[in-house]
């Protein structure tokens, strides 16, 4: 194809694809830029659910699984599938509740317990905003991944991830100048593309600004659009793509399936607690990692010989500020170990995944990080309607040439007077 036909082809494509997608990043942006904190915007919505203060200065949390416990008794139609082991002081501890094999969806799956007290604060079911003000949050989550419409949304979403991945590459690609045009090198030519001119009237910076940000985000932008396929279309496109290019661990799909689940299991919460430790200890020696603290551990019998453990700690192989994902999976029933995964430095393929979800979260740089995507939530919004009115002002350009040629032409096709 000829440089000039292709420029315009992908310049075209560029401007209908960013048309497609303008609303739904607008949206993302908006809603991202929130999720940032949104743990803390959680537990400001809805503090009646989150905040535990200690009874007093010598007050001790109870044991987790002893909470647990507990809960499993308060909801003997439900069991309970995961518990924090990492409660913060003065804040709840939250415990994940699953249906019954065979049962219908719960009217709750979460619920908030005293940590001092084990005094059952409140329930809610994720994300139902129905609920009202206790479920905002989430439901803003769950727009800012589905637009709130379940597997449906998250596939469309990944879809618009997809094609926001491949449309940042060609928007890089348009800002470079023509190699046989202007004056002076190349890069001194292309240093244009990345400086705004706010001299040159309204439609000059608007489309500098959308130029020019681009360039200056255009790493972050890919970060966020290419995790976003990760997050959204994991088995269909980016799982098999990265794993082709780079190696990984073996994953959950590795485990065999579950034939014969026993809810509950023969292990119990302090017995599976008991041996989580133990072989993460003989695994860090082996592997040579540190263990810093635990944060869940996590009952699934859906997969392994008889339904599995996941014992998770924050270790020296994580990069994220919060959420440990160093863990152990080992037979519900038998204890026997079944599979290690570490976060980074095991297989570049698992790093690399790692990395690029942690940035998206914000879950890495502390405070200064967040605020930067933050700003760059809000950002992504601006560079859709950016784009929107460059399209709307040639479509403009082009109807006034248009209706000008046909003027023009009218007026030679009048028959001459006498």
């Amino acid at each position: 194809m000829r440089p000039g036909l292709m420029r315009s082809t992908l310049l075209a494509a560029h401007r209908w694809v960013g048309l497609v997608l303008a609303a739904f990043l607008v949206l993302a942006g908006l809603t991202g830029s929130l999720m940032v904190w949104v743990e803390e915007l959680d537990a400001l919505a809805s503090p009646g659910l989150f905040e535990a203060a200690a009874p007093g200065p010598a007050a001790e949390r109870l044991d987790p699984l002893e909470i647990g416990e507990r809960v499993q008794s308060l909801y003997p139609e439900a069991r309970v599938a995961m518990v924090p082991l990492d409660a913060r002081p003065g804040r709840a501890l939250v415990l994940r509740l699953a249906p019954l094999p065979g049962a219908g969806p719960l009217p709750n799956d979460q619920v908030f317990v005293d940590p001092y007290t084990g005094r059952i604060l409140g329930e809610r079911r994720w994300g139902d905003l129905s609920q009202g003000v206790r479920n905002l949050v989430p439901f803003l989550y769950r727009l800012h991944y589905s637009l709130a419409l379940g597997v449906i949304g998250e596939k469309l979403f990944g879809i618009v991830a997809l094609l926001w991945t491949i449309d940042c590459f060609v928007g890089a690609w348009l800002t470079f100048p023509p190699r046989t045009a202007g004056r002076g090198t190349w890069l001194a030519r292309w240093r244009h593309a990345w400086q705004v001119r706010w001299s040159g009237g309204s439609y000059r910076w608007n489309f500098d600004l959308h130029r020019a940000a681009g360039l200056w985000l255009w790493v972050v932008l890919v970060v966020i659009a290419w995790s976003s396929v990760a997050f959204n279309l994991w088995a269909e496109v980016y799982d098999p793509l990265m794993r082709g290019a780079f190696p990984n661990q073996p994953g959950r799909e590795a485990l065999a399936p579950a034939s014969q689940t026993s809810v509950p299991p023969a292990l119990t919460w302090h017995d599976a607690r008991r041996i989580g430790r133990r072989l993460m200890d003989e695994q860090a020696r082996q592997h040579d990692f540190r263990v810093q603290h635990e944060t869940l551990l996590v009952h699934d019998p859906c997969c392994g010989p008889r339904g599995h453990y996941r014992y998770q700690v924050q270790s020296s192989r994580d990069i994220r500020d919060r959420w440990g994902s160093t863990q152990v999976v080992f037979d519900a029933d038998t204890g026997e170990f079944l599979q290690l995964w570490l976060p980074t430095g095991a297989a570049s393929g698992d790093t690399i995944r790692m990395w690029l979800t942690s940035l998206h979260m914000a879950a890495v740089g502390g405070l200064p990080y967040r605020l930067f995507m933050t700003v760059v939530g809000l950002l992504v919004p601006m560079l859709a309607v950016t784009g929107v009115v460059i399209w709307a002002r040639k479509r403009r350009g082009r109807s006034v040439a248009a209706d000008h040629r046909a003027s023009r032409t009218g007026a030679s096709a009048e028959p001459s007077g006498p």
